[in-house]
């Protein structure tokens, strides 16, 4: 009988720029950020493909989102993933930011 797989722990690594979704001890996915004064730039979401369908990319998200309202922080989703689940969870609405060119080529400097 096989032992039953720890839950999903979400983690930000402030060193990388990223929160990490881990599960069993091996990072399963990450969504990437930048924080521009007081907006937190999402610009790439991904989960391997070992745990793709279980849910990971929204818990992910979600525990993002909710670490960066509680930092004090507004959301700016130039990822596409993070955009499509704010349509769908409007608790996040209140500070979320529209994507804007400025901020694009904010974005595209950053990461070089």
């Amino acid at each position: 009988m096989s032992q039953p797989s720890a839950a999903p722990v979400v983690e930000r690594v402030d060193v990388h720029h990223r929160y990490e979704v881990v599960v069993d001890g091996k990072r399963a996915g990450v969504t990437e950020y930048r924080d521009h004064g007081e907006q937190r730039v999402f610009f790439h979401t991904e989960v391997d493909d070992a745990y793709a369908g279980q849910g990971l990319a929204a818990q992910l998200v979600r525990q993002a989102l909710t670490d960066t309202r509680d930092s004090g922080k507004r959301i700016v989703p130039a990822c596409p993933y993070v955009a499509k689940f704010l349509k769908r969870h409007d608790e996040f609405a209140d500070i979320a930011d529209p994507v804007t060119p400025e901020i694009l080529r904010w974005l595209v400097g950053q990461l070089g």
